[in-house]
């Protein structure tokens, strides 16, 4: 059974003292690829040093991750430009969006970044990964100049609602990601992702973060994506094996690896 973790921060501290032992278990869980997003300039070596060292397994992305927009966000943008050009291992523009959940102060700035970060990804024929909390009505103000345009990309960590999911799935090229918040005993998604059809997802860890029930308040990692997995096909009524395939076709195919 394959699974791909189509979101997952590998590259940070928490897994300074344990890699290699967490790819192992991904591999041995049956993931097959790894993608990660960046979060802003200070996360550029790290990401590349991984991928480096798993080449074929973990893959980068490159952006500006909506919680460190502040005022020197434009010399940042500048980076993510730079490393566009200059490194054509990139497979998203990632992690993107806004998050105006601690903090409004630079929400402009980030519906700047957000729109110039979309642009980009238009220019390189790159999907975007979106990064979406309490903004869900100004990311689409921001997004909705580009709907009849090729864009296209993940609703990183959906935990919207039915409606919310109809108008994030109006963009036809975008699929929603799920992770271990699906698990949880308080959460909605389970009565919103029982219609949505399976070729419109992904799944995804965000490891460290957000580690799945029977892993609740651990440090997530890759190999919980198989938590996630068995919770999502207990929701379709389908057979892991199948919802295992059809959304790592989903993924591979969204950030051209599907061979």
């Amino acid at each position: 059974m394959r699974l791909v973790d189509s979101h997952s921060h590998l590259f940070l501290e928490e897994f300074d003292e344990d890699l290699p032992q967490v790819v192992e278990r991904a591999r041995q869980a049956g993931v097959s690829h790894i993608f990660m997003p960046n979060i802003d300039s200070t996360t550029i070596a790290p990401l590349l040093r991984v991928c480096e060292e798993y080449p074929g397994y973990c893959f980068p992305m490159i952006g500006l991750h909506p919680t460190s927009v502040n005022d020197n966000y434009e010399a940042e943008l500048s980076v993510v430009k730079q490393q566009l050009l200059s490194n054509e291992h990139y497979v998203a523009v990632g992690e993107i969006g806004m998050d105006l959940y601690w903090d409004k102060t630079y929400e402009k700035q980030q519906r700047k970044a957000l729109d110039v970060q979309l642009s980009l990804a238009l220019e390189h024929d790159l999907p975007v990964v979106i990064h979406c909390r309490e903004a869900f009505e100004e990311i689409f103000q921001v997004l909705e100049p580009y709907k009849n345009t090729h864009l296209r990309g993940i609703w990183h960590c959906f935990t919207g609602t039915k409606e919310e999911a109809r108008r994030a799935l109006a963009f036809s090229n975008f699929l929603l990601g799920i992770n271990g918040v699906v698990t949880f005993k308080k959460s909605a998604l389970p009565e919103v992702l029982r219609d949505i059809p399976l070729d419109r997802m992904v799944l995804e860890t965000d490891a460290p973060y957000l580690a799945p029930v029977p892993h609740r308040g651990q440090r997530n990692e890759t190999a919980f994506v198989k938590d996630t997995l068995l919770k999502l096909a207990d929701i379709l009524g389908e057979l892991p094996e199948y919802v295992a395939e059809t959304t790592s076709a989903n993924a591979l195919k969204m950030f051209g690896r599907e061979s």
